[in-house]
């Protein structure tokens, strides 16, 4: 026979049961990292926070200053000038991961990039962007998106204002590209 407890606590299960398992999914969603989480140390010191720029897009590009694509410098630049009004932020992050190709220190980067390529976007210190030693925003990136790591220098992740990668583009999309463009537009234009 059941009694009057049993049911009373069989139905007080059933009523919070939903809100319970509701509550849990959106703390989850709630905790879930976001590339807005990370920073990298400045290329002329200091910190360059990623939760600075909360809730604008981002273009996280690793660079490097003797590869064949470090003309893609003058592309980035470009995107920067086009777009930066608008909300969108670049930050490249110079990396001697692939062939060697960026072996020197701070003024030989900015010497590239900042004279050669004239980027007014903030550039990183050097880092690892691939394996165990990866900086913490390149091992989340992974984490997210497996199948799309840099596998050569400017890789290049959007991250869209929730703060998650939107788009990946592999180091031979130019960054003018209109697959970039129209991915950078479409981020720009989430709400």
């Amino acid at each position: 026979m059941i009694n009057r407890r049993t049911i009373l606590t069989a139905a007080l299960a059933a009523a919070i049961g939903p809100l319970a398992t509701r509550t849990a999914r959106a703390q989850a969603a709630m905790s879930r990292v976001t590339a807005y989480a990370f920073s990298f140390h400045a290329l002329d010191g200091g910190d360059i926070s990623l939760a600075d720029y909360t809730g604008r897009p981002l273009l996280i590009v690793n660079t490097a200053s003797l590869c064949g694509y470090t003309p893609q410098y003058a592309g980035l630049q470009g995107l920067w000038t086009e777009f930066h009004g608008r909300g969108l932020t670049i930050i490249g992050v110079p990396s001697n991961d692939f062939g060697g190709q960026e072996p020197g220190g701070s003024s030989d980067i900015a010497e590239t990039a900042q004279h050669q390529y004239g980027v007014t976007f903030p550039i990183t210190a050097k880092a690892v962007v691939n394996g165990p030693n990866a900086h913490p925003f390149y091992k989340w990136a992974a984490a997210a998106r497996p199948k799309d790591v840099p596998r050569w220098n400017f890789h290049k992740y959007l991250i869209g204002r929730d703060g998650y990668i939107a788009e990946v583009f592999p180091s031979a999309v130019e960054p003018s590209d209109t697959r970039v463009k129209t991915a950078i537009a479409r981020a720009l234009a989430e709400s």
